[in-house]
């Protein structure tokens, strides 16, 4: 995975390393070229450079791990440095991650996609790694011996066979400055050989987080800081016509700020800041609102006409007139908040011409772009400082409140503080767009699929790549500009909920109308082996064939996504008089390569399955154009602790395969697990989520 750099970005590397202290700093780079090359002045390949991981050997024998990633509570702050103490033969403990800091770190595009485990995490590793082999050339030096006399355990390398003579990576970094890149790079450990890769370990940064010394974007406090408070409109993309703030002169200490469409006041206090802005009067033209939460899916599907094939194999006459069973149907699922516990933040100030922000973002060096083209200044006079973030789910991909809070902060002359109320967090979410699915598929007389027919409308085709056997198919996705009349984005694998949701509930419908168990009709007609074994481990880790009691149900669904396979097995109980759920038990089987950290997974997989029964059952925006009616909790239910099922987590064991996807897999199946879970209890067939009791009502009747 290669990125190009700017020159900007070089520089800003090369007088990192510069002025770097004592120590020994490795620097990993993809390219072709060492990176010795870097201080070549005008090297035509400099270009082309793309520095992927930065280890630093301090003097006191810590190490500094510098990466572009970010922490957001997928627990990458506790996995990266134990793939990185792997190699390197250090205590996990005594590493220090320098995560996103824009003049400290490579350079990197975001967090998002499951993409850290999959990507970075071998880097880093092969980093480590070539870190000891600098580390022991050093040693071997000090000794006068041959590298292969030398052995290193936790940070001290000592002599085969004579262990007196010994010398920590701390003293062999005193008074050094070395910086290295090897030609010859090693290998890293087999699987046989780990000592920590696949030790559960528990998160590093739990017990800053539950004392309250983690500190966020809106922890920082800077001297004459003043809080800004936004003036907005009632309906999302309205322009600014005219500003009435004659009222303003009733606040003492309160400032205006206004550029484009942007007014705000300023002042100390948090609380004045919000009632002086609530006495600024603006007039906005406001568009028309064209949808509503009701009649978005119609809408989607009378505008949109353009398609692309995504697959396509066969004839689908042909499989429709090969099946004895043919069914077709339509799935919903509308907009979804990413409803992060803590709202989008950004605190700043200006020292000269520079500007350096403290901002909750998943996108650290896409925030110093848009703040350098917003206030059009050079972006190395941006300086983004990372720092832990309440939840992201993708959500926190833009950068809209570091751009307003850094305009303030230029217009007005003082560090400001940002902070979005709730209401705020609703109408600039980019919520995961509302999608329609429209289904056919056929079966013959033995029960094999014999064709399907797949249109998507705005999901997407993530994790769409059939996994079944089906000699007659065809996906196609929808999709244009302007449809949604509000911002819509990433939300935790993007689009493969809904996709997902239709694909097995209707799996699901077809098994049912030709009289095959689910579990039965997946296992014969699955074409992945790799999915039948996480079906299977799946299935036997639950008991799927046991009794049920009147009102419980039982529903599986597959789904790939980051690289991993998802098999998931859920158990509802549904009051057939109330058409309340209750989520009683989910098993979750995944193979997602090798396990760095199984504590970290299992964490990931609980959380993913807990918001996922969010947007199966609860979740849902309620709109009319682009006035958004959801503004809190109270109209928006994520998933509480008396809705939480019991959870179990079980993992393919392949510690010798390369690391997959953990963050976003186990949330896709949630969505048609439950609604099938629903239809075995009740025989209510929902096809639109969330899977509300009015909704279960209305399908039993």
């Amino acid at each position: 995975m290669r990125t190009a750099i700017n020159k900007e970005e070089l520089y800003s590397r090369r007088r990192f390393l510069k002025n770097l202290g004592g120590g020994v700093v490795v620097v990993f780079c993809l390219g072709e070229m060492s990176f010795s090359s870097l201080f070549a002045q005008n090297h035509p390949s400099l270009k082309d450079l793309d520095f992927n991981a930065y280890l630093r050997v301090k003097e006191d024998g810590r190490v500094d791990c510098f990466t572009g990633k970010i922490e957001m509570g997928q627990g990458i702050v506790t996995s990266l440095p134990q793939v990185v103490a792997e190699e390197l033969e250090v205590s996990i403990y005594d590493i220090d991650m320098i995560m996103g800091d824009t003049e400290l770190c490579p350079y990197d595009r975001g967090t998002w996609g499951s993409l850290t485990t999959r990507f970075i995490d071998p880097v880093l590793r092969a980093a480590a790694a070539e870190a000891r082999e600098v580390l022991l050339d050093l040693a071997a030096e000090h000794f006068r011996l041959n590298k292969t006399d030398l052995q290193v355990k936790q940070g001290v390398i000592s002599v085969k066979n004579d262990s007196f003579k010994k010398i920590s990576y701390a003293e062999l970094t005193k008074g050094k400055k070395v910086v290295r890149s090897l030609a010859n790079k090693p290998e890293i450990k087999k699987a046989k050989d780990f000592k920590l890769i696949g030790k559960p370990i528990r998160s590093l940064d739990a017990e800053a987080k539950v004392t309250g010394r983690a500190k966020y974007s809106g922890d920082i406090l800077l001297p004459g800081m003043v809080h800004a408070t936004v003036v907005r409109p009632k309906v999302f993309g309205s322009k600014k016509i005219k500003v009435d703030a004659s009222k303003l002169s009733d606040f003492d200490g309160v400032q205006l700020v206004e550029k484009g469409n942007l007014v705000a006041v300023v002042h100390s206090d948090p609380e004045v800041s919000k009632q002086a802005a609530k006495s600024v009067q603006v007039t906005w033209d406001a568009p028309v609102a064209k949808t509503n939460q009701e009649s978005i899916f119609q809408y989607l599907e009378s505008t949109i006409n353009k398609n692309k094939i995504f697959e396509t194999e066969g004839d689908l006459e042909l499989g429709k007139q090969d099946s004895t069973i043919y069914k077709e149907a339509t799935y919903h699922d509308g907009y979804k908040a990413h409803a992060s516990i803590e709202t989008h933040v950004a605190t700043c100030y200006f020292e000269g011409d520079k500007v350096t922000i403290w901002a909750s973002t998943q996108s650290p060096f896409g925030t110093r772009s848009s703040v350098a083209r917003a206030l059009q200044m050079p972006a190395e006079k941006v300086h983004v400082k990372q720092i832990f973030l309440g939840g992201g789910f993708g959500g926190k991909s833009n950068s809209q409140q570091s751009v307003e809070a850094a305009t303030i902060s230029k217009l007005c002359g003082k560090p400001v503080q940002l902070v979005w109320s709730r209401k705020e967090e609703f109408m600039y979410d980019n919520f995961r767009t509302a999608a329609v699915v429209k289904v056919a598929g056929g079966v013959d007389s033995k029960g094999e699929l014999k064709v399907w027919d797949f249109d998507i409308y705005c999901a997407g085709t993530r994790g769409t790549e059939l996994f079944y056997t089906i000699p007659n198919k065809r996906i196609r996705f929808f999709n244009q500009g302007g449809v949604h009349s509000f911002g819509t984005g990433a939300w935790r694998a993007p689009g493969n909920n809904t996709t997902t949701f239709a694909r097995e509930s209707h799996i699901d419908v077809v098994a049912h109308a030709a009289g095959i168990n689910p579990l039965t009709f997946r296992l014969n007609n699955l074409k992945s082996k790799e999915m039948i074994e996480t079906l299977k481990l799946a299935a036997k880790t639950f008991g799927f064939n046991k009794e049920k009691t009147s009102g419980y149900g039982y529903g599986i669904a597959l789904g790939q996504d980051a690289g991993t396979l998802v098999a998931m097995i859920a158990e509802v109980f549904v009051d057939k008089e109330t058409g309340e759920v209750q989520p009683i038990r989910v098993v979750c089987a995944q193979d997602m390569g090798q396990v760095v950290n199984p504590h970290g997974a299992t964490l990931q997989t609980e959380g993913g399955i807990t918001m996922g029964i969010g947007y199966a059952l609860y979740e849902e925006i309620e709109f009319d154009g682009g006035k958004i009616n959801t503004t809190n909790f109270n109209r928006y239910e994520i998933t509480r602790f008396s809705k939480t099922p019991k959870i179990e987590c079980v993992f393919i064991d392949k510690m010798d395969a390369k690391p997959q996807g953990g963050g976003e897999p186990a949330i896709i199946c949630v969505g048609a697990s439950i609604a099938n879970a629903v239809y075995d209890a009740c025989g209510a067939r929902v096809n639109r989520m969330p899977i509300t009791p009015e909704r279960i009502l209305a399908a039993i009747s």
